[in-house]
Order: structure tokens, then C-alpha cells, then sequence
């Protein structure tokens, strides 16, 4: 089978150079990106039924954009103001950054790590006098809090936002060479939206490991899997797909 449609349940990408722009254009396929998933806000008075209090904590974890978002959303509804003392904690220097869209960067005391959880830990551990908040989804990976609660740190856990299925009753059907996906709530979506998809033919990909799983659970069969030691980026994992399964079309 020769791939001419890939359909990627993600946004479509805003920077004018995308790999999958180059993949496109390289193999003449056809691309379209549509979010599978979407970030439903929790409101206020849900969140005051956790009892959670804001004020009573001197620093915030933050492992995503997003988070910030609702972080700041929330107490904005709540009315609570947020002191200049407030340590802000953040997964990499491009979550930080971020920061300034609510506060002025240079006058608060910010930290962040490279990416990866386990190196921001390090830095926390260095501030374990502080109460801390971690803003998450209600679907959300396990890996902070399990290391926050190893190393005995204070912290609440804040349900600011959940995630939930798009409504993709517009597209008639998922009609397309390969399905790409990026996590299990994207898979959940897939069957929700399309109770009668039947796979057959088509490709499904996926990243990382927790969606590998809930492609199995569903029943799909998976055929593209990243990150792989030679495709650690989903792109690069499709196009060694595209390339193997164009050439076995020409046979």
C-alpha cells in the first residue's frame, strides 16, 4: 500500500517549517492535523469543593503551558492575589519563559530544569522548606508526583483542568493511510467519536508508551511506534514507514 493521507490529531503546526510540512512535500502526501483531544477548564466552585487554598503554599510546580494557564485563570476567578514571594518551579527553561504573559519575569524567583522531571527534582529538593502546588489535569502522568512524594516533599496536588474528546462529528469518517496519535485520551477519542471504525488497512502510529498501551487496549493494532533508538521523533519514525512501504508498492 502506497501512503498518500496521514491524518495527526494534533493542532496544526503555527511555525511556517514543520517536519511534517517536509515530509509532505517530500513524499507529495497529504497532511491534515485535527486535535482529537481538548482542555476543559475545572471552574471555581469545583475547585473550591477540593479545599485546596492557594495562599497556603509559597511555591508552584509547573510541568506545562497549559497548567500556567489554569494556575492563573483560577485564582483570577477565585479573586486570590498572588504574592511577589511566590517561587515558581517549571519542567524547562521554555515553560519559564513562559511565566511572563502573568508575571514580570526579572522580579520573581524562578527555576527550571532541562525537560525532564528528575533534574527539576533536584532543584526542588534544594527548597524543601516550601509548600508547594502542582497544577495538573485529571489526566495526568504519575511520574512528579511519585517522585515528590519520595523524596518527602510538601505539595498539594491541584485538578485545574481536564481533558476531554473533541467533537469530531463534522468529519465523516477517518478515512486516511495512517492515523498518527500522541496519547491514550487521543485513542479514547478514536473510539468515542467513531464507534464503528473497523482498522483493516489502515496505519495507526503512536508516541510513547502509555499510548502504545491504549492502542492494544482498544483492540487497533499498532504499526508505527516512536521513540525508537533510530526514530526518536514521530516524523522520523513515518517517514522509515512511508519509504519501506512505498518502495514494497512498486513491487
Amino acid at each position: 500500500m502506497k501512503v498518500k493521507s496521514i491524518l495527526v490529531s494534533q493542532p496544526k503546526p503555527e511555525a511556517e517549517k514543520s517536519p511534517y510540512f517536509d515530509l509532505a512535500k517530500k513524499y507529495n502526501l497529504k497532511i491534515d492535523f485535527r486535535p482529537f483531544i481538548q482542555v476543559e477548564a475545572i471552574s471555581a466552585k469545583e475547585f473550591r469543593q477540593t479545599r485546596i487554598s492557594i495562599p497556603d503554599h509559597t511555591a508552584v510546580i509547573f510541568t506545562s503551558r497549559t497548567a500556567i494557564d489554569h494556575f492563573f485563570r483560577i485564582a483570577n476567578e477565585l479573586r486570590v492575589t498572588i504574592p511577589n514571594t511566590m517561587k515558581y518551579f517549571c519542567v524547562s527553561e521554555s515553560t519559564a519563559f513562559y511565566l511572563q504573559k502573568y508575571i514580570v519575569y526579572r522580579k520573581r524567583k524562578i527555576f527550571y530544569g532541562n525537560r525532564r522531571f528528575e533534574e527539576l527534582m533536584d532543584i526542588i529538593n534544594k527548597h524543601e522548606g516550601e509548600k508547594f502546588l502542582l497544577p495538573v489535569s485529571d489526566i495526568h502522568k504519575q511520574e512528579a508526583t511519585t517522585l515528590l512524594e519520595k523524596n518527602n516533599i510538601n505539595f498539594s496536588k491541584a485538578v485545574l483542568y481536564r481533558t476531554v474528546s473533541s467533537d469530531l462529528s463534522d468529519l465523516s469518517n477517518v478515512d486516511y493511510d495512517i492515523l498518527v496519535f500522541f496519547s491514550p485520551s487521543g485513542i479514547k477519542s478514536l473510539s468515542q467519536n467513531f464507534p464503528n471504525f473497523k482498522q483493516n488497512d489502515t496505519v495507526i502510529a503512536s508516541f510513547g508508551p502509555t499510548t502504545a498501551q491504549a492502542v492494544a487496549d482498544e483492540g487497533f493494532r499498532l504499526d508505527i511506534s516512536a521513540p525508537m533508538p533510530k526514530a526518536p521523533s514521530m516524523t522520523m519514525a513515518l517517514e522509515q514507514f512511508i519509504k519501506k512501504a512505498n518502495k514494497a508498492a512498486k513491487k
